[in-house]
């Protein structure tokens, strides 16, 4: 699996919580997650959500996704069409709920990523290749079994389309 875009990264890198990629006020007050999405990273970022293009990557540093473990953030994510997070280090109940809702969280060194690189991320061969600069990350690759949760959309649709849990 093959996925390509362009780097979008935030001011801030390490330690970004759950209420900085979508704030409490919109958390509880907004359903759709098409809305919702609109406000992504907006206290920290308030251009990020009209710079990102379908399938672009966030690319952030450690610890991301700490806080709350509340859905909202990774899903508003994802309906911001990020086909992924780059990041150092992921809060282990975010990234759980990110494989849950069907989006790709990818731990790998960041540092030599910019905001606008042009990068291909390489499930297969556990890489990521930053085609503007010509260099490339190696990442673990992603158990076959992740990749089919992800390709079903999330824990529950890989549910409703199995009756149950098959790989």
């Amino acid at each position: 699996m093959n996925l390509n875009g362009k780097a979008r990264r935030l001011p801030q890198n390490d330690d970004i919580n759950t209420d900085y990629v979508i704030s409490g006020r919109y958390k509880f007050k907004i359903q759709d997650p098409v809305e919702l999405a609109t406000h992504v990273m907006e206290d920290l970022d308030p251009g990020f959500f009209k710079r990102v293009e379908k399938g672009d990557f966030m690319v952030v540093g450690r610890n991301f996704g700490c806080g709350s473990s509340r859905e909202q953030a990774p899903m508003a994510i994802k309906y911001a069409n990020i086909s992924a997070i780059l990041a150092k280090s992921f809060a282990r109940i975010f990234y759980r709920n990110c494989f849950n809702l069907g989006l790709l969280a990818i731990e790998c060194d960041t540092d030599g990523i910019d905001e606008g690189d042009q990068l291909e991320v390489d499930l297969d061969g556990g890489k990521i290749i930053n085609k503007t600069k010509k260099t490339e990350i190696k990442v673990a690759p992603l158990p076959k079994t992740m990749q089919t949760l992800l390709a079903d959309g999330g824990l529950i649709e890989h549910f409703k389309k199995h009756h149950g849990f098959k790989v």
